[in-house]
């Protein structure tokens, strides 16, 4: 195997000897400039309890109409902080947010929704990729400005007796949303909610600008946990996850920009952070990329840590993934999948100083994900891929993949600094190029070469 990957290794090089001009360096001033647009919320000054507008943190009274009496009283005043002292406050339905508005839950304060679905309204949304009108995210705004939700408390989605036992019904629905999709049905007539099987998403801020969630712990989602839709100006810094249930992903920006995840502890049964924008015709005819993406100092434990794609066909761009480490097991480390039913382009994906334990693949790019489309147009352009400083101690899979399409292949990358202890398959680029290696080791590094002796002597 270490034999195959010098070969490969010296044929990479090789073939783009003479043809690197021109390939990327990794741009720190593009990140700074992009961090320095960054702010997330500001906290509105005024601060009130939760318990001045009626709530009882028992556990089994209602507390939406509190939360309802809240929204009402922050519009009237401009902003307000809701402070929410330890207990259970149990919402009978979801907590629709308005402008200028903070929840903090203080440490011990866990904000406990209900799993029926007859509370939950039907709302503008998007489902995996396609706009339409499915249950109300159990927190959920829409078109707002200076929202945040911090503080040491929990957001509980209680959802395992009945969202999360949905996956198994919701092909059927799943598959006329596609449809729709394609078909270019105009949103308003998308209707889905009960008999559809279609799980809302526990948190979505959708079309939001000036957007703080900070320090809360997430649990038991009925489907992603923390949805930015067409937003921006978001910081997401600190949260934590122990969300295991079907489809938990942790972060997933779709079509969003000027976006800061800090300081997350991730343990999702999904993708950790997954960068989306839009499905198939829906994706395109927006043409609304994710853009402006710095992930740093997470810890990472779950399915996948950052994920592209594979609902991308408006396009990704200026991706950062610095400064990461495991807390746990990942199948995948840096993984982007796309295929010609999605279009759209992935340019500028950034890794530097990342550290992961066992994985079944470390850096996965691909234009074929799921074999799928390969008789379609819409080949993806994928280009300025640059890793600086990726690590693991075994890829039980492959360590460094990248998989274009002949008619458009992957172009302009370069790694450096890598360090793989073990892996399966050291290197694989098809329909890549140019491409550019560095400092790289995959197996234990070769030392000082031996000496030749007589017993090397091949003319005896």
């Amino acid at each position: 195997m270490k034999r195959l990957f010098s070969l490969f290794a010296a044929m990479a090089t090789l073939l783009t000897a003479g043809a690197t001009d021109g390939l990327p360096s990794y741009p720190e001033t593009l990140r700074d400039s992009i961090l320095a647009q960054i702010t997330g919320a500001s906290r509105p000054a005024k601060e009130i309890s939760i318990l001045k507008f009626g709530a009882r943190p028992d556990g089994v009274s209602d507390c939406r109409p509190a939360f309802e009496k809240a929204m009402r009283r922050a519009d009237k005043e401009g902003g307000l902080t809701i402070s929410v002292p330890a207990g259970e406050y149990f919402m009978q339905g979801p907590l629709t947010l308005t402008s200028n508005v903070t929840i903090n839950l203080d440490s011990g304060a866990v904000l406990r929704f209900t799993p029926d679905p007859e509370r939950y309204p039907v709302v503008s949304t998007s489902w995996e990729g396609t706009y339409l009108y499915n249950y109300s995210p159990m927190i959920y705004g829409r078109g707002l400005r200076n929202v945040a939700i911090t503080g040491r408390g929990t957001i509980d989605g209680n959802a395992s007796t009945t969202f999360a036992t949905w996956k198994p019904r919701q092909r059927e629905a799943l598959l006329r949303s596609r449809e729709m999709n394609h078909n270019h049905t105009p949103v308003e007539e998308r209707r889905f909610g009960e008999g559809s099987w279609l799980r809302p998403q526990l948190v979505q801020l959708y079309e939001c600008s000036g957007v703080t969630l900070e320090g809360v712990k997430i649990i038991n989602s009925p489907f992603w946990c923390v949805h930015l839709l067409r937003s921006e100006n978001v910081v997401c810094r600190g949260l934590r996850y122990d969300a295991k249930l079907v489809n938990n992903d942790g972060i997933d920006p779709e079509s969003s920009r000027n976006v800061l995840i800090e300081e997350v502890e991730f343990d999702n049964g999904d993708d950790n952070v997954a960068i989306k924008s839009g499905r198939d015709d829906d994706g395109r005819l927006t043409a609304a990329p994710s853009e402006n993406i710095v992930i740093r100092r997470c810890h990472f434990k779950g399915l996948h840590a950052v994920v592209i794609g594979s609902e991308m066909s408006g396009g990704v761009r200026n991706v950062f993934v610095e400064d990461c480490d495991y807390a746990g097991y990942c199948k995948r480390g840096i993984y982007v999948k796309t295929n010609p039913d999605r279009g759209g382009y992935v340019k500028g994906l950034y890794v530097r100083n990342c550290v992961f334990d066992t994985v079944e693949d470390l850096f996965y790019v691909t234009s074929k994900y799921a074999g799928e489309g390969l008789e379609s147009t819409h080949f993806s352009e994928i280009s300025d891929i640059v890793v600086d400083g990726l690590s693991c101690r075994e890829a039980t899979g492959a360590a460094l993949v990248v998989q274009g399409t002949e008619q458009l292949p992957v172009s302009r990358v370069s790694f450096d600094n890598i360090r793989v202890g073990k892996a399966k398959t050291g290197i694989s680029f098809t329909d890549t190029c140019p491409v550019m290696l560095g400092t790289c080791a995959i197996g234990p590094s070769a030392d000082i070469p031996t000496q030749v002796t007589a017993a090397d002597n091949i003319f005896r």
